[in-house]
Formats: structure tokens, sequence, C-alpha cells
């Protein structure tokens, strides 16, 4: 937290233009990518056929050393790898790759790939929108999904293209290797447990904790306590964030919850979901993954914070800055009427519809969070979609 994220970006940077390992005598690895696959297809095949299993299949024989190319700059960038797409005529590189990570990332954020869960606190309106890993033990085949995930997430960042993605903080503090606090991040992730945790710790006799448990009773299929037939009780059992029935310990299900043990079962709870939320076999893969195209060592000097923003931009647009990057081709100024038209149009955009402008204009939603224009030459360092440009309209001048 000593260093300004500006200096530390010079310094990765550098390592990163360091750590090339595809050199310009070596052909970029290429993907196709059949478009058609990924349409119609039932909700179990889609899956498999989703570009980004499509792309995960093709890149798991390339060495991956192949897909550490230098920081993407100049006018068509030098990217991990190359995509066609089937029956469809791409003019260079950048688009079709850009488009590839977006579309991937929507996929990621649906029902189609199971790698990626909605956070609960999303259904009361808390962080809506926002993403964690899913926990749960995972199968090889998802292992090598998840280590792909890492790969994009350094890929992107060669690249610079800031990747549509909304996870939840606790996702970029367990992958740079920070704690997550206990309060902080369960509330964030998950309010409902959070606040039934709460009850538990704050109850102050025995009666409390009666009612809590007839209203708990109330809302789920409680048992009864063996001990009275008639009063309901809790037992050592929550719902995992997948929605599966877990014991908090062994034969939970016959263990119920009394006043001498309520907080060593509130303490149970709150340790379920800080493991559902590091989750350590799925994060480890996904650290695999991004080791092999950034090395590691980079993440200790970012806080998680610097680290979205690296991989994943701001998730609205700064017109000013936009503004700052244009070029206007020969014949155009910026004080011309129509120019001006254009800029008080795109204010009174949203940012949805901004975003949208910017897919148009260059196939990505997010523009990065920074340029490194100001550390080098003008035109040397710009990668897309800076400079925006803004031509004269071809052949005969019309209206």
């Amino acid at each position: 937290g000593l260093i300004f994220y500006d200096t530390k970006v010079t310094v990765m940077n550098r390592v990163l233009n360091a750590t090339v390992q595809r050199t310009a005598d070596h052909a970029a690895p290429e993907i196709t990518l059949d478009p058609l696959e990924i349409v119609g297809a039932g909700e179990i095949r889609s899956s498999e056929n989703s570009y980004f299993c499509q792309a995960a299949r093709q890149l798991g024989c390339v060495p991956s050393s192949q897909l550490c190319v230098k920081l993407a700059s100049g006018g068509d960038p030098t990217y991990a790898f190359n995509i066609r797409f089937t029956g469809e005529e791409v003019h260079g590189t950048s688009g079709s790759f850009r488009h590839f990570l977006w579309q991937v990332c929507k996929e990621l954020q649906s029902s189609s790939l199971s790698l990626l869960l909605l956070c609960p606190s999303s259904a009361v309106n808390k962080n809506k929108g926002k993403y964690i890993l899913t926990p749960s033990p995972i199968t090889y085949a998802e292992e090598q999904l998840f280590h792909f995930f890492g790969q994009l997430l350094g890929i992107a960042i060669r690249a610079d293209v800031p990747l549509p993605l909304d996870l939840l903080p606790s996702f970029w503090k367990t992958l740079v290797g920070e704690p997550l606090d206990p309060d902080v991040d369960l509330q964030e992730a998950d309010i409902l447990t959070y606040n039934y945790i709460k009850k538990f710790e704050n109850i102050s006799d025995e009666t409390e904790l009666e009612a809590l448990c007839a209203e708990i009773a109330s809302q789920h299929l409680a048992t009864e306590s063996p001990d009275c037939p008639n009063k309901p009780c809790c037992k050592f059992t929550y719902l995992s964030l997948t929605g599966e029935e877990v014991e908090l310990c062994p034969r939970g299900r016959h263990i119920p919850v009394g006043w001498e043990n309520k907080d060593v079962y509130a303490a149970a709870i709150r340790s379920l979901r800080m493991r559902e939320l590091q989750t350590p076999e799925c994060m480890t893969a996904v650290r695999a993954g991004l080791g092999s195209i950034i090395p590691l060592q980079l993440l200790t000097t970012l806080t998680p914070l610097e680290m979205e923003l690296r991989t994943c931009g701001l998730p609205y647009i700064n017109l000013e800055f936009l503004k700052a990057h244009t070029m206007y081709q020969v014949g155009l100024m910026e004080t011309d009427q129509h120019i001006e038209f254009f800029w008080s149009a795109l204010e009174m955009f949203t940012q949805e519809e901004l975003c949208k402008f910017i897919k148009f204009a260059c196939n990505q939603e997010r523009i990065p969070f920074t340029c490194p224009c100001k550390d080098g030459g003008p035109d040397t360092a710009h990668v897309p979609p800076y400079p925006m440009k803004i031509a004269p309209p071809d052949g005969a001048a019309g209206t």
C-alpha cells in the first residue's frame, strides 16, 4: 500500500516484457471456433460447445510458453493466440480476439458454465451481479477449466484487454494471497447467513434461543427436540453455497443446538462459509493457470483492488479519458459542429449505453484504466481502443 499504482504497473510491465517466451520468429497458435456450435444446443451440450470450452480443448495442447507474449502495443498488437471463426472473414487479429474475450466472460457469468456462482447476497440486492468461484469438490476436467480460467486472466493482462468480469473482492483477495475478513467478506458474499450467525451470537438467554429456533422452524422443516417432543430445535447442519445440506461436525444431523453449544454452532457455520469463499482446490488451479502466463511474484506487490483494476479495468466509461485519447483524421477538428454534437450525444448516454458504444467501436466493453502513452511517445505505446479515431465519411462529401 506504500507504492503508487502507476509505479507498480510500470514495474509489472517491465517484468512482463522481460518474461516473454514467444519471440517474433514463432507463429502465434491459432484456434478455430464455430459460432454455430453455441447456438441452440441443449443445456448439457451447450457448456461443452461454449467458446470457453472450445478454446480450452484446443489450447490444452499448446505449451503455455507459447502464450507468453510481449505487452500489446501499436495498431494490431501481438496476442497470445489468433482466432478464426468458421465461416466468417475477419481483417486483422484484434477484433476477433477481443470479441472472444467478451463472449467468454458472458459465458462464465451465465448458467451455461458452472465455474462461477452468483453470490447469495445478490438475491437481496446487495452486491447484485457479483460472482464467486463455485465451491465444490472438483473433477479433473473442472480443474483443467479453472486452470484455463487462470490463464485467461494472465492473457488479458498481457493483452491489456480488460475483462468484463464482476467478481467479489474475496476472489481477488484470495488470488493475491491476502487473508479474508470473517466479518466483512462473509457479509459481502452472503448477508443472510451473516445475519443468521449474528442472531445466535447475540442471544442473551434460553428463552430467546427457543424463540429463535421456533422462528427458524417456521421457515424450514425443523425437527423436534428429542428431549421435549413438542419443542422445535436446530441441528448441527447448514446449507452449503451450492444448496446441499451439510453436517457441521461428525453426526451433526443428530446433535441439537442448545444454550451451551450455540456459539460453537455459529462459529461452525462461519468457518463453513469462509472455507467455501476460499475454495482452495479451485483457487490453486486458477493460480497455477495464471502463473503459467505471468510470474506470480508480481501479485505480492498488488492489493486485491489493484489486481482487479489491472485485469478487469473499471466497470464504467470515463468520457474525459476517452476524449483525451481521441484522434481526428485529416480535415476534422475537435471544434467541428458535428464532432461537438457527437460528444454531447455521448454525454447523454447511460453507462450501459456507453459500454455498448465501446463494444460497437472496438469489440470490448471496458477500456483500460491507465494508458501507457504518458510514459513514452504518443504513438508507440497506444493499445487499442486507444486512440479512438474519428474519420470523415468515405466517398463523396455529403451533409
